[in-house]
Order: structure tokens, then C-alpha cells, then sequence
């Protein structure tokens, strides 16, 4: 079987290509692993820039519940600082978020199909191998795996960090995160927290693999990690959530520099934002949207100027905010940086507009 474009992955960058390439009149092929919108270590931060993309999409994130955010919060033993975000950001859960975005392929006319997932590429012959054995050749094909490896075109990159997420339940402390993305910093890693429309709270960690392996499992590094962040552990009041969703492996400052004929590499498959940013989602949109119009234009051949087109744009988002995440995850620079951001808080409100993709 051969289709004109096959999307292999249903998160926001699949979706989001799978919408665009169907309200032009093409019938993509989307395939996801999951049965159902899964939870993922995406945090579920969307920043202005994916509002925009979302309600270009057709999408209202309002009225699935998203939680407003004005403002970030940075937390450490010693300090807090807290300043305003750019403009109005919102919280809203991967699970309904993903829910919407698949709805509104299949509405445009896309085939989407769950629970069947990939198992390799042949990137020179444009074919796929599924799990159940059969294989799907197709024109193009979109990668939206996200931090998920694909055999055939896997990234030869440093996993430096391990990614969670799980969600704390309202009647935990979750007191003072109304309108706020707050989060926790100390060494080797950082936690994000900000509301979600059930009423919990979305936990995300990012810590090295180093530090991982050195405790052995999650729940060893998690008291220690507690004893570096106190007001953390206040908001978990000294519970541990009975389930993560982890990545082993999370290439932080990747980007894809170039690609073959009829392979986009879209969301974290084109560029992987240190999660601090809070801008993956929107990366994901914009390069679903963008590689699905680079193919509509010029067909497949299009896809290795536009990959070369998405590293020049992701270049400085992403730069900066490796620089970010370094000096987050250090004693002296951190301590720097918050005593920097005390004395001038619009210092952080101009770092959160210089990670976004899309330039205001």
C-alpha cells in the first residue's frame, strides 16, 4: 500500500500536519502507537505562540479547560522570584489536548489509525514497518515520535537528561499556582508545576541520567531531590505519585540540520527545547503546519530545504535556552541568575520571549 503522506506519530506536531494537509485536500495517513491520548513527559505549557497556532488549527483551548498563566515562579532553597510571562499563556493536560487536536484531523479527513504502531523506516525506499509485520510505503513521511527513537532514523545525539511527569491531585498543596507555571530548581535538573483543567497539578521533572543512574530509580532520587528542594516537597507533602511517565533519554538542544527527500522531521524530531522554556508544543505546531505546507507546495523534494529552513528558525530558541537550563542546573550560576532576575524581573519576562519560535 502506498499513500501520498504517512504521519507516524498522533501527538500535536502529527496532528497538526495530519489538519493541514487534509483541509488542502490530501488524505494523509496518520498512525499512533497508543490506543488512546496517552500521558507524556510533555509538561502541558502552552505559550502564546501555540494559542495562535492552536486557534489557526481550529482549536479553542478555552473551552477544554485550559487554566490561564500570567506569570512564572522560580523556586530554590533560598530564594523565589516571580515576573510576568510576555503575554497570557495556559495549562492544559497532553490527554485532552491530543484528544482534540486527532478529532479535528479525522473531521478535515485524514485517516487516523491508534494503536498500531512503527517499527522501522526504510528512509531510501519511503516505506514503513509496523508492529503487526506489515509495511506502508508512502511519498512523504512526517516523523513526530517525539523523544521516542525510530530504528532507520534514530539521532545520534547525547541523552543527557531523563524526563517524568505525573499528576498531583488537588487535594494536595497547590495553593498560590493559580495563573502561575512555577518551577523548582537545584542541581543537575529542575521540576515544573502549573494547573491543569481537572484541578491537579502537572508534575514535570527534568534531572541527568547521571544522577539517575547514581540513585539507582526513581524513587531513591526523589527524597534527595526533596532535601534540595524544599517547597517542592511541601507541595508533594512527602508522598511519592504512584505513576510516572518517563523518557530514559531526552536529547535537550537537538536539531535536525538537514533530511533526505520525502522525510520531515517534525516537534521533537526537528528541534528538542530545554522543557523550562515551555515552548515544545509550540514548536510542535508550527513545524507540523510548516512541513505540511512545504510539502503541498513542492512535494516531497521540499523536505530537506524546509529541515534546513526549521534548524535556522529553532537555532536561537533553543540556544538559549540551553544556556537556561545550564546555568539552572549549577550553585554559583543559579544563584546568579536569580539574584539577577531579583533586582530586574524583566530580564525573565525577555528570556521567555527570546525561547519562542515563532518571533512576536
Amino acid at each position: 500500500m502506498t499513500v501520498p503522506a504517512l504521519i507516524i506519530g498522533g501527538g500535536p506536531a502529527g496532528s497538526a500536519a495530519a489538519i493541514t494537509l487534509a483541509m488542502a485536500g490530501m488524505r494523509p495517513k496518520l498512525i499512533e502507537r497508543h490506543k488512546l491520548p496517552a500521558g507524556c513527559v510533555c509538561g502541558g505549557f502552552l505559550g502564546w505562540d501555540a494559542l495562535r497556532a492552536l486557534e489557526a488549527l481550529g482549536i479553542d483551548p478555552w473551552a477544554l479547560g485550559a487554566r490561564p498563566i500570567s506569570r512564572f515562579r522560580l523556586v530554590t532553597a533560598e530564594q523565589v522570584v516571580e515576573a510576568e510571562l510576555p503575554a497570557l499563556a495556559a495549562g492544559l493536560s497532553r490527554k485532552v489536548l491530543d484528544r482534540a487536536l486527532l478529532d479535528a484531523a479525522r473531521a478535515a479527513g485524514a485517516d487516523v489509525t491508534l494503536g498500531r504502531g512503527a517499527r522501522a523506516i526504510d528512509p531510501l525506499a519511503h516505506s514503513v514497518r509496523l508492529d503487526d509485520g506489515d509495511t506502508i510505503a508512502a511519498d512523504a513521511i512526517f516523523l513526530a515520535t517525539g523523544k521516542h527513537e525510530m530504528r532507520g532514523l534514530a539521532r545520534r545525539f547525547a541523552h543527557s537528561s531523563a524526563g517524568l511527569r505525573a499528576s498531583l491531585p488537588s487535594s494536595q498543596r497547590l495553593d498560590g499556582l493559580a495563573e502561575v507555571v512555577e518551577l523548582h530548581l537545584f542541581d543537575d535538573g529542575y521540576a515544573g508545576l502549573l494547573m491543569q483543567e481537572d484541578g491537579s497539578a502537572n508534575l514535570c521533572l527534568s534531572v541527568s541520567r547521571d544522577r539517575l543512574n547514581e540513585a539507582g530509580s526513581i524513587a531513591a532520587l526523589l527524597p534527595d531531590l526533596m532535601r534540595q528542594a524544599p517547597a517542592l516537597a511541601a507541595r508533594m507533602e512527602g508522598t511519592v505519585p504512584p505513576r510516572f511517565d518517563a523518557v530514559a533519554g531526552v536529547p535537550y538542544g537537538w536539531r535536525a540540520r538537514d533530511s533526505g527527500e520525502g522525510i520531515f522531521r517534525i516537534g521533537d524530531q526537528a528541534a528538542v527545547i530545554a522543557s523550562l522554556a515551555g515552548d515544545g508544543i509550540a514548536i510542535a505546531l508550527t513545524s507540523g503546519v510548516s512541513a505540511a505546507r512545504a510539502m503541498l507546495a513542492g512535494g516531497p523534494s521540499a523536505a530537506s530545504g524546509w529541515q534546513r529552513g526549521m534548524d535556522r528558525q529553532s537555532r536561537r530558541p533553543v540556544g538559549i535556552a540551553e544556556m537556561l537550563r545550564h546555568g539552572a542546573a549549577s550553585p554559583l550560576p543559579r544563584r546568579a541568575m536569580m539574584a539577577a532576575l531579583r533586582l530586574m524581573p524583566r530580564l525573565g519576562t525577555r528570556a521567555a520571549r527570546l525561547t519562542r519560535i515563532v518571533r512576536d
